[in-house]
């Protein structure tokens, strides 16, 4: 692209932009973000001669790009350079323009010269919505990006993932926060000096993925990066502080280190609303151009609300307006561009209930019904399934999975085709659902004192009857583990006179069965960082995970526990081929209340593993197990093993069925909080 220093009003947008724009003012642009923001323009050998810079900004008077490369004696920033407003039609309101002297890795923003709401004329400095980099905290600008090309060498991985998560693949999840996993001299590791060690642990443990908490720029810490400010910029908290211009890439590197030992990647995404910082998107160019019921063209699908919906009342954010056409642009290209630009495997889409529902958390009077006189936001939905619809087009294998807490229908279902009335179908597209019945109810149950769980039985197996409803992921997350909740070590309830020893040896064994559950349950796996080795404070963000426990004997047995489950996970299809369908689950024997022990059966075509958990502190050193199949049968997997922190040195051996009552089975030895998988091993 051949351009002047400086543009003038009556010159001509080049022509390669004016299809994406096009896509932008028409909803459908998920290619915006190559147009849109701060780009390089390169020379005829290669090295970057400047940086064009284009912004969406209708409201504006004058629009100019300043930062480092226009700096006055007194080191401020100068004037910049003018941007020039498109002509009407899909340039109208984009401003554009060129400088030759910016440089990548310098900063910038965007002032933006507009009317208040009195009239009265005032200039506003403006983070660049599209920006790929952005200054660290608490500073607020947006950095240069040479756009270099990245030396990626996973195609192989990308052209699997279809196979490698999908529904019949096995998915295991290490959910983590990258700034405080670990330390170094007192400080978040960057991502550079993240990638050996958590990959070393990641395949100690066996997990298949990992999920990072939003990785989006954001300004406040204690957020998590779940309040957006940079939708296309990696947070820069774990750039080198040497080389800030890196950091993008450094980030890939982290990527590309997890791809080449086979873990796929997925990243927390936020598309339901945005931080009210305001550097950022908040009336940005001087009115509501984000924020929702900013818009009123003629495919809107959700009535005006009253003042006051736009800000979300849990948060205190501003909720998107997803029926606005360039905010479903601005949004499905966020999702695209971390796709391709970083090679994630998947998105998690956070708060999708309070997008699904205009009355999520609202009294009556503060919300008003859609136009067909319901309660669904149609054009957060449509959005929903547009983003989905366009990652299973241009991502073939991407997953999508989706923080949904209600009973919303079909959210691992369609979508339906393009153009089918939202109002007829509630079918989302999305790849897996979070699980949030089957985290309620087995936490509650192991919160209830062991010798209570018999009358809680019902609890604990009320979620085999709903597992296969949706494609499921079972979670134990992040937000079980703060706000006075507890961690995995300490959730569940113990038997009352225990010594202190006694009762550490009991929150192990609970641990593991917790554990056991959770992984012989139908569904894909997360857990949340820390949990694997038993952390005992509930997590801060601000501080690294109690590293000192995991070198503790119990720990290294829990973590030898979950890396066994795993394996077994991963390498048994019972366990995870027939996840999502009805024919991968069956009762044995799911009413034994009284001795508190659930038997199911996991299959894949004729394979079939039983399994078998007992919830008490109780010994049972000969109880009847009912099978269900006559023959020899073998334990292949049980957390009473000395090497998981049991007192047995060896697995139980093989056990012949007899009839009883019946019925076949067999009698066989269940320790306290046992967890055991047997599998048929002859007639």
């Amino acid at each position: 692209m051949n351009l002047p220093d400086r543009l003038r009003a009556d010159d001509a947008w080049p022509a390669d932009l004016l299809p994406r724009l096009g896509r932008f003012r028409a909803g459908t642009g998920h290619d915006c973000w190559q147009v849109l923001g701060a780009h390089p323009v390169c020379g005829a050998a290669g090295g970057v001669r400047g940086f064009r810079f284009a912004v969406w900004a209708p409201a504006a008077l004058q629009v100019h790009a300043i930062g480092e490369f226009d700096v006055a004696a007194s080191g401020a920033w100068g004037p910049g350079v003018a941007l020039v407003r498109g002509a009407p039609g899909v340039t109208d309101g984009i401003w554009f323009g060129f400088t030759a002297n910016a440089q990548p890795g310098q900063l910038y923003k965007f002032k933006v010269t507009t009317a208040d709401d009195a009239g009265q004329i005032v200039e506003i400095d403006r983070a660049d919505p599209f920006a790929r980099s952005a200054e660290k905290r608490p500073g607020t600008a947006s950095r240069l990006v040479a756009e270099r090309p990245f030396a990626w060498r996973d195609g192989a991985h990308l052209r699997g993932r279809a196979k490698t998560q999908g529904r019949t693949a096995p998915v295991s999840i290490y959910e983590l926060h990258l700034g405080s996993w670990r330390h170094a001299n007192g400080r978040a590791q960057t991502y550079r000096e993240l990638a050996g060690p958590l990959v070393a642990h990641v395949q100690r443990l066996g997990f298949t993925h990992v999920e990072l908490l939003p990785l989006t720029e954001h300004p406040y810490d204690p957020s998590w990066g779940y309040q957006c400010t940079g939708f296309f910029a990696p947070t820069s908290r774990y750039f080198d502080p040497t080389a800030p211009e890196r950091g993008p890439d450094d980030l890939r590197h982290l990527v590309a280190e997890l791809h080449a030992a086979g873990i796929h990647v997925w990243m927390d995404w936020v598309p339901a609303h945005f931080a009210v910082d305001g550097h950022a998107l908040v009336r940005f160019d001087g009115t509501p151009l984000f924020e929702a019921g900013s818009w009123t063209g003629p495919d809107r699908l959700v009535a005006a609300q009253p003042p006051g919906w736009e800000r979300h009342p849990d948060w205190g954010t501003f909720v998107f307006d997803h029926g606005k056409p360039e905010v479903r642009s601005f949004l499905l290209a966020s999702a695209a561009y971390w796709l391709e630009m970083f090679h994630l495997d998947g998105l998690r889409v956070d708060a999708v209930a309070s997008m699904l529902y205009l009355d999520y958390s609202r009294q009556p009077g503060q919300w008003a019904k859609n136009v067909h006189g319901g309660e669904w936001n149609l054009d957060a939905m449509t959005l929903l399934q547009d983003l989905n619809r366009m990652v299973g087009r241009e991502f073939p294998g991407v997953a999508r999975f989706a923080e949904e807490s209600t009973t919303f229908p079909g959210v691992t279902q369609g979508p339906p085709p393009a153009g089918t009335p939202p109002s007829q179908v509630g079918q989302l597209g999305f790849t897996y659902k979070w699980n949030f019945g089957w985290m309620h109810d087995t936490l509650a149950y192991l919160r209830t004192p062991p010798l209570q769980r018999p009358g809680a039985h019902d609890r604990l197996a009320f979620p085999f009857g709903f597992c296969t409803d949706e494609a499921f992921v079972l979670p134990l997350s992040h937000d079980e583990v703060v706000h006075g909740k507890g961690t995995v070590w300490n959730k569940p309830g113990t038997p009352p006179g225990l010594t202190l020893v006694e009762e550490a040896h009991d929150r192990q064994r609970q641990a593991t069965l917790l554990f056991g559950l959770q992984w012989l349950h139908p569904g894909k796996k997360l857990l949340f960082m820390g949990q694997e080795f038993g952390q005992l404070r509930e997590w801060n963000q601000d501080c690294e995970l109690d590293w000192w426990l995991a070198d503790d004997p119990p720990r290294i047995q829990l973590m030898a526990w979950l890396a066994a489950l795993n394996g077994l996970y991963r390498t048994r299809p019972e366990l995870h081929a027939v996840d999502c369908e009805p024919g991968g689950f069956a009762w044995v024997d799911g009413t034994d209340r009284d001795r508190s022990v659930l038997v199911w059966s996991r299959r894949a075509g004729r394979r079939e593993l039983v399994c078998v958990v007992q919830c008490t502190p109780a010994r049972y050193p000969e109880h009847w197990l009912p099978l269900p199949k006559a023959g020899t049968w073998r334990c292949v997997l049980t957390n009473a093993l000395a090497a998981y922190g049991g007192d047995e040195t060896a697995l139980p051996g093989p056990v012949r069925t007899f009839p009883r009552g019946g019925r076949v089975g067999a009698e066989v030895a269940l320790a306290p909080y046992a967890v055991q998988v047997w599998e048929r091993s002859g007639k």
